[in-house]
């Protein structure tokens, strides 16, 4: 075999390679992504079925429309992947045996006020309202999942917290998620359901990771 045959080789051996390991890892985001829909349904659908007298479920789908939410590697945008995520949980919930009564502020990429996304959960009678979110940072190590509570109390603080921490533990032991710790901050979406139902707002990961992204 001559040189310019040698090099070639090596050059086509080590773009096989790469291939390989592009298609592995994004195989694994795959499982991962669906892993983390199907954990997430079955984290609502058990707080559902042990702490909440009504069983109707809010999905609140952060940002849309004109509010991009971070943009992260690649011109991702949190606005469309928290729709993605929200629009696979309810297709799994769908295709269940048993599927829940789940509802999303939002179905497309349309803009909601905040206002009036605690005013549909009202409406809505919702026994737990769960605000998806993605993170983002300056830092391009910065990693791992958030979970908040409104730093506010009422009679259903001990059940928001009970359950953020339970999906906080959930996210790390099952699928590895870094734990940034369940943390109580006065957002508007949380602060005006706080007094409704059982509130948590996540903070799935940072888009400026490019592992999480």
């Amino acid at each position: 075999m001559n040189s310019d045959a040698v090099i070639w080789y090596q050059i086509q051996w080590n773009f096989e390679s790469e291939l390989l390991i592009t298609q592995k890892l994004k195989m694994e985001k795959v499982l991962k992504n669906v892993s983390f829909l199907i954990l997430l349904l079955k984290m609502c659908i058990m707080f559902g079925q042990e702490t909440v007298t009504h069983k109707r479920i809010l999905i609140d789908v952060g940002h849309g429309g004109k509010d991009s939410g971070a943009i992260g590697i690649n011109g991702i945008e949190e606005k469309d992947i928290v729709l993605d995520i929200a629009l696979g949980i309810l297709s799994l919930n769908e295709k269940s045996g048993t599927p829940r009564d789940i509802y999303l502020t939002r179905y497309s990429d349309t803009l909601i006020s905040l206002s009036d996304r605690t005013k549909l959960a009202k409406a809505l009678k919702a026994g737990l309202f769960i605000s998806l979110h993605c993170n983002h940072s300056d830092n391009p190590n910065a990693r791992g999942v958030e979970i908040y509570v409104a730093n506010s109390t009422s009679q259903y603080s001990k059940d928001a917290t009970w359950l953020a921490f339970q999906l906080q533990a959930a996210l790390n032991k099952e699928l590895g998620f870094e734990s940034r710790g369940v943390k109580f901050f006065d957002f508007q979406v949380l602060r005006e359901t706080v007094d409704y139902c059982p509130s948590v707002l996540l903070e799935l990961g940072f888009l400026s990771n490019l592992d999480e992204s």
